[in-house]
Protein backbone atom coordinates (compact mmCIF):
# COMPACT_ATOMS: atom_id res chain seq x y z
CA UNK A 1 0.00 0.00 0.00
CA UNK A 2 2.80 2.37 0.86
CA UNK A 3 4.45 1.65 -2.47
CA UNK A 4 1.20 2.34 -4.39
CA UNK A 5 0.66 5.56 -2.47
CA UNK A 6 4.17 6.71 -3.22
CA UNK A 7 3.79 5.98 -6.92
CA UNK A 8 0.45 7.77 -6.97
CA UNK A 9 1.99 10.81 -5.32
CA UNK A 10 4.85 10.79 -7.78
CA UNK A 11 2.37 10.64 -10.66
CA UNK A 12 0.42 13.57 -9.22
CA UNK A 13 3.65 15.48 -8.71
CA UNK A 14 4.65 14.82 -12.30
CA UNK A 15 1.26 15.99 -13.57
CA UNK A 16 1.49 19.12 -11.40
CA UNK A 17 5.00 19.90 -12.63
CA UNK A 18 3.95 19.30 -16.22
CA UNK A 19 0.97 21.60 -15.81
CA UNK A 20 3.15 24.28 -14.23
CA UNK A 21 5.63 23.98 -17.09
CA UNK A 22 2.88 24.33 -19.68
CA UNK A 23 1.48 27.41 -17.90
CA UNK A 24 4.97 28.95 -17.79
CA UNK A 25 5.39 28.32 -21.50
CA UNK A 26 2.02 29.90 -22.27
CA UNK A 27 2.89 32.93 -20.16
CA UNK A 28 6.19 33.19 -22.02
CA UNK A 29 4.42 33.09 -25.38
CA UNK A 30 1.96 35.74 -24.21
CA UNK A 31 4.87 37.95 -23.19
CA UNK A 32 6.41 37.52 -26.63
CA UNK A 33 3.12 38.32 -28.38
CA UNK A 34 2.16 41.32 -26.29
CA UNK A 35 5.61 42.76 -25.74
CA UNK A 36 7.46 43.42 -22.52
CA UNK A 37 6.02 45.98 -20.15
CA UNK A 38 9.45 46.74 -18.69
CA UNK A 39 10.80 50.22 -19.38
CA UNK A 40 13.20 50.38 -22.34
CA UNK A 41 16.89 50.48 -21.58
CA UNK A 42 19.49 52.85 -22.96
CA UNK A 43 20.33 50.45 -25.79
CA UNK A 44 16.68 50.23 -26.90
CA UNK A 45 16.29 54.02 -26.75
CA UNK A 46 19.45 54.46 -28.81
CA UNK A 47 18.26 51.88 -31.37
CA UNK A 48 15.05 53.81 -31.87
CA UNK A 49 16.56 57.28 -31.65
CA UNK A 50 19.70 57.13 -33.76
CA UNK A 51 17.92 57.04 -37.16
CA UNK A 52 16.03 60.21 -36.22
CA UNK A 53 19.24 61.90 -35.06
CA UNK A 54 21.01 60.83 -38.25
CA UNK A 55 18.19 62.24 -40.39
CA UNK A 56 18.30 65.57 -38.52
CA UNK A 57 22.10 65.74 -38.86
CA UNK A 58 21.86 64.99 -42.59
CA UNK A 59 19.19 67.67 -43.11
CA UNK A 60 21.23 70.27 -41.21
CA UNK A 61 24.36 69.32 -43.16
CA UNK A 62 22.61 69.70 -46.51
CA UNK A 63 21.12 73.00 -45.35
CA UNK A 64 24.58 74.28 -44.39
CA UNK A 65 26.08 73.16 -47.71
CA UNK A 66 23.38 74.99 -49.68
CA UNK A 67 23.76 78.09 -47.50
CA UNK A 68 27.54 78.35 -48.00
CA UNK A 69 27.40 77.46 -51.71
CA UNK A 70 26.36 80.98 -52.63
CA UNK A 71 23.19 79.84 -54.40
CA UNK A 72 21.33 82.60 -52.54
CA UNK A 73 22.52 85.53 -50.46
CA UNK A 74 22.81 84.93 -46.72
CA UNK A 75 19.99 87.37 -45.96
CA UNK A 76 17.72 85.33 -48.25
CA UNK A 77 18.82 81.86 -47.12
CA UNK A 78 20.73 81.93 -43.83
CA UNK A 79 22.49 78.86 -42.48
CA UNK A 80 21.36 76.78 -39.50
CA UNK A 81 23.40 78.68 -36.89
CA UNK A 82 21.77 82.16 -37.22
CA UNK A 83 18.34 80.54 -37.51
CA UNK A 84 18.72 78.55 -34.29
CA UNK A 85 20.16 81.58 -32.52
CA UNK A 86 17.04 83.49 -33.54
CA UNK A 87 14.85 80.60 -32.43
CA UNK A 88 16.53 80.65 -29.03
CA UNK A 89 15.92 84.38 -28.75
CA UNK A 90 12.25 83.97 -29.60
CA UNK A 91 11.74 81.09 -27.17
CA UNK A 92 12.99 83.36 -24.40
CA UNK A 93 10.28 85.95 -25.14
CA UNK A 94 6.83 85.92 -23.59
CA UNK A 95 5.28 87.24 -26.81
CA UNK A 96 6.34 84.08 -28.63
CA UNK A 97 4.64 81.80 -26.08
CA UNK A 98 1.54 83.99 -26.15
CA UNK A 99 1.38 83.46 -29.92
CA UNK A 100 1.88 79.70 -29.43
CA UNK A 101 -0.99 79.71 -26.93
CA UNK A 102 -3.32 81.55 -29.32
CA UNK A 103 -2.51 79.22 -32.21
CA UNK A 104 -2.80 76.05 -30.13
CA UNK A 105 -6.10 77.21 -28.60
CA UNK A 106 -7.54 77.77 -32.04
CA UNK A 107 -6.26 74.40 -33.20
CA UNK A 108 -7.57 72.45 -30.20
CA UNK A 109 -11.00 74.11 -30.26
CA UNK A 110 -11.36 73.63 -34.01
CA UNK A 111 -10.18 70.03 -33.83
CA UNK A 112 -12.54 69.22 -30.93
CA UNK A 113 -15.54 70.55 -32.87
CA UNK A 114 -14.36 68.72 -35.99
CA UNK A 115 -14.12 65.47 -34.00
CA UNK A 116 -17.73 65.73 -32.86
CA UNK A 117 -19.03 66.59 -36.32
CA UNK A 118 -16.81 64.09 -38.12
CA UNK A 119 -17.65 61.18 -35.83
CA UNK A 120 -21.39 61.84 -36.04
CA UNK A 121 -21.28 62.30 -39.81
CA UNK A 122 -19.16 59.18 -40.29
CA UNK A 123 -21.49 57.00 -38.19
CA UNK A 124 -24.58 58.29 -40.00
CA UNK A 125 -23.09 57.71 -43.45
CA UNK A 126 -21.76 54.28 -42.46
CA UNK A 127 -25.20 53.21 -41.19
CA UNK A 128 -27.29 54.60 -44.05
CA UNK A 129 -26.95 53.36 -47.62
CA UNK A 130 -28.96 56.35 -48.83
CA UNK A 131 -26.62 58.86 -47.15
CA UNK A 132 -23.57 56.98 -48.41
CA UNK A 133 -24.89 57.08 -51.98
CA UNK A 134 -25.83 60.75 -51.63
CA UNK A 135 -22.79 62.32 -49.95
CA UNK A 136 -20.13 59.58 -49.66
CA UNK A 137 -18.17 60.78 -52.69
CA UNK A 138 -18.72 64.42 -51.66
CA UNK A 139 -16.97 63.78 -48.34
CA UNK A 140 -13.95 62.36 -50.17
CA UNK A 141 -13.99 65.30 -52.59
CA UNK A 142 -14.01 67.79 -49.72
CA UNK A 143 -11.08 65.96 -48.12
CA UNK A 144 -8.98 66.31 -51.26
CA UNK A 145 -9.79 69.99 -51.80
CA UNK A 146 -7.02 72.39 -50.64
CA UNK A 147 -8.10 74.30 -47.57
CA UNK A 148 -6.65 77.55 -48.90
CA UNK A 149 -9.31 77.47 -51.64
CA UNK A 150 -12.01 78.00 -49.00
CA UNK A 151 -10.62 81.24 -47.61
CA UNK A 152 -12.11 83.65 -50.16
CA UNK A 153 -15.56 82.27 -49.29
CA UNK A 154 -14.79 82.22 -45.57
CA UNK A 155 -13.73 85.88 -45.62
CA UNK A 156 -16.86 86.84 -47.56
CA UNK A 157 -19.06 85.00 -45.05
CA UNK A 158 -17.32 85.91 -41.80
CA UNK A 159 -14.97 88.78 -42.70
CA UNK A 160 -11.52 88.83 -41.06
CA UNK A 161 -12.56 87.04 -37.91
CA UNK A 162 -12.01 83.97 -35.76
CA UNK A 163 -15.08 82.40 -37.36
CA UNK A 164 -13.41 82.50 -40.79
CA UNK A 165 -10.42 80.52 -39.47
CA UNK A 166 -12.69 78.06 -37.64
CA UNK A 167 -14.80 77.55 -40.77
CA UNK A 168 -11.77 76.51 -42.82
CA UNK A 169 -10.46 74.24 -40.05
CA UNK A 170 -13.78 72.38 -39.98
CA UNK A 171 -13.99 72.12 -43.75
CA UNK A 172 -10.52 70.59 -43.80
CA UNK A 173 -10.79 68.23 -40.81
CA UNK A 174 -14.38 66.95 -40.71
CA UNK A 175 -14.24 64.98 -44.00
CA UNK A 176 -11.00 63.26 -42.99
CA UNK A 177 -12.40 62.18 -39.62
CA UNK A 178 -15.68 61.04 -41.19
CA UNK A 179 -13.82 58.96 -43.78
CA UNK A 180 -11.82 57.34 -41.00
CA UNK A 181 -15.04 56.25 -39.30
CA UNK A 182 -16.59 55.02 -42.55
CA UNK A 183 -13.48 53.07 -43.51
CA UNK A 184 -13.21 51.55 -40.03
CA UNK A 185 -16.84 50.40 -40.04
CA UNK A 186 -16.49 48.97 -43.56
CA UNK A 187 -13.56 46.79 -42.51
CA UNK A 188 -15.13 45.31 -39.39
CA UNK A 189 -15.23 41.52 -39.99
CA UNK A 190 -18.71 40.26 -40.86
CA UNK A 191 -18.19 37.29 -38.54
CA UNK A 192 -17.78 39.66 -35.60
CA UNK A 193 -21.00 41.48 -36.50
CA UNK A 194 -22.91 38.19 -36.77
CA UNK A 195 -21.51 37.10 -33.39
CA UNK A 196 -22.76 40.33 -31.85
CA UNK A 197 -26.22 39.83 -33.28
CA UNK A 198 -26.30 36.25 -32.04
CA UNK A 199 -25.82 37.41 -28.45
CA UNK A 200 -28.64 39.94 -28.78
CA UNK A 201 -26.87 43.16 -29.89
CA UNK A 202 -28.68 45.22 -32.49
CA UNK A 203 -29.11 48.77 -33.70
CA UNK A 204 -27.24 51.31 -31.58
CA UNK A 205 -26.20 48.59 -29.14
CA UNK A 206 -24.44 46.71 -31.94
CA UNK A 207 -22.55 49.86 -32.96
CA UNK A 208 -21.67 50.79 -29.41
CA UNK A 209 -20.43 47.42 -28.19
CA UNK A 210 -19.22 45.67 -31.36
CA UNK A 211 -18.71 47.77 -34.49
CA UNK A 212 -17.18 50.97 -33.12
CA UNK A 213 -14.72 49.19 -30.78
CA UNK A 214 -13.64 46.98 -33.70
CA UNK A 215 -13.25 50.04 -35.94
CA UNK A 216 -11.30 52.01 -33.32
CA UNK A 217 -7.83 51.70 -34.95
CA UNK A 218 -9.14 53.17 -38.22
CA UNK A 219 -11.03 55.86 -36.33
CA UNK A 220 -7.84 56.89 -34.52
CA UNK A 221 -6.05 57.04 -37.87
CA UNK A 222 -8.82 59.30 -39.17
CA UNK A 223 -8.47 61.53 -36.11
CA UNK A 224 -4.73 61.75 -36.69
CA UNK A 225 -5.29 62.78 -40.31
CA UNK A 226 -7.99 65.20 -39.15
CA UNK A 227 -5.51 66.91 -36.85
CA UNK A 228 -3.03 67.22 -39.72
CA UNK A 229 -5.70 68.90 -41.86
CA UNK A 230 -6.70 71.12 -38.93
CA UNK A 231 -3.12 72.23 -38.32
CA UNK A 232 -2.46 73.00 -41.98
CA UNK A 233 -5.75 74.86 -42.37
CA UNK A 234 -5.15 76.81 -39.17
CA UNK A 235 -1.72 78.08 -40.22
CA UNK A 236 -3.01 78.95 -43.69
CA UNK A 237 -5.85 80.86 -42.04
CA UNK A 238 -3.54 82.77 -39.72
CA UNK A 239 -1.41 83.79 -42.70
CA UNK A 240 -4.45 85.24 -44.48
CA UNK A 241 -6.59 86.44 -41.58
CA UNK A 242 -4.67 88.80 -39.34
CA UNK A 243 -6.36 89.68 -36.04
CA UNK A 244 -4.31 92.43 -34.42
CA UNK A 245 -5.39 91.88 -30.82
CA UNK A 246 -4.58 88.14 -31.00
CA UNK A 247 -0.99 87.66 -32.23
CA UNK A 248 -0.36 84.13 -33.51
CA UNK A 249 2.39 82.07 -35.09
CA UNK A 250 0.87 82.49 -38.53
CA UNK A 251 0.65 86.24 -38.07
CA UNK A 252 4.29 86.44 -36.94
CA UNK A 253 5.27 84.28 -39.93
CA UNK A 254 3.58 86.69 -42.31
CA UNK A 255 5.18 89.69 -40.59
CA UNK A 256 8.65 88.15 -40.89
CA UNK A 257 8.09 87.68 -44.63
CA UNK A 258 6.99 91.30 -45.04
CA UNK A 259 10.03 92.52 -43.09
CA UNK A 260 12.40 90.29 -45.02
CA UNK A 261 13.70 88.69 -41.81
CA UNK A 262 14.39 85.22 -43.16
CA UNK A 263 16.13 83.91 -40.05
CA UNK A 264 13.08 84.80 -37.96
CA UNK A 265 10.75 83.30 -40.56
CA UNK A 266 12.60 79.96 -40.72
CA UNK A 267 12.83 79.88 -36.91
CA UNK A 268 9.04 80.17 -36.73
CA UNK A 269 8.69 77.43 -39.34
CA UNK A 270 10.87 75.14 -37.21
CA UNK A 271 8.71 75.89 -34.16
CA UNK A 272 5.55 75.08 -36.13
CA UNK A 273 7.14 71.85 -37.37
CA UNK A 274 8.17 70.87 -33.82
CA UNK A 275 4.62 71.36 -32.53
CA UNK A 276 3.24 69.24 -35.36
CA UNK A 277 5.74 66.45 -34.66
CA UNK A 278 4.92 66.56 -30.94
CA UNK A 279 1.18 66.17 -31.52
CA UNK A 280 1.84 63.39 -34.04
CA UNK A 281 3.90 61.59 -31.38
CA UNK A 282 0.92 61.71 -29.01
CA UNK A 283 -1.37 60.15 -31.61
CA UNK A 284 1.27 57.54 -32.50
CA UNK A 285 1.62 56.57 -28.83
CA UNK A 286 -2.15 56.18 -28.59
CA UNK A 287 -2.16 53.99 -31.71
CA UNK A 288 0.62 51.79 -30.32
CA UNK A 289 -1.32 51.39 -27.09
CA UNK A 290 -4.38 50.18 -29.00
CA UNK A 291 -2.32 47.72 -31.04
CA UNK A 292 -0.61 46.42 -27.91
CA UNK A 293 -3.90 45.84 -26.12
CA UNK A 294 -5.19 43.95 -29.15
CA UNK A 295 -2.02 41.93 -29.60
CA UNK A 296 -1.22 43.54 -32.97
CA UNK A 297 2.47 44.42 -32.64
CA UNK A 298 4.61 45.17 -35.66
CA UNK A 299 8.11 43.85 -35.15
CA UNK A 300 11.28 45.59 -36.29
Amino acid sequence: MATELTAHNVTDLGDTNGKSLRESQIRGLDALDLGSSAPPGAHAIWRVGWPKLAAIALALGLWQVVAVSGWRESYVLPGPYPVFVELGNQVAKGEFWKAVGVTMTRGIVGFAIACVLGLVLGILVARSRILRAAIGSLITGLQTMPSIAWFPLAILLFQMSEEAILFVILIGAVPSIANGVIGGVDYVPALLVRAGRNVGAGGLSLYRHVILPAALPNIVTGLKQGWAFSWRSLLAGELMVSIAYRPSLGQFLNQSRELGDTAYMIALMIAILAIGIGVDAVFSGFERGIRRRRGVIIGG
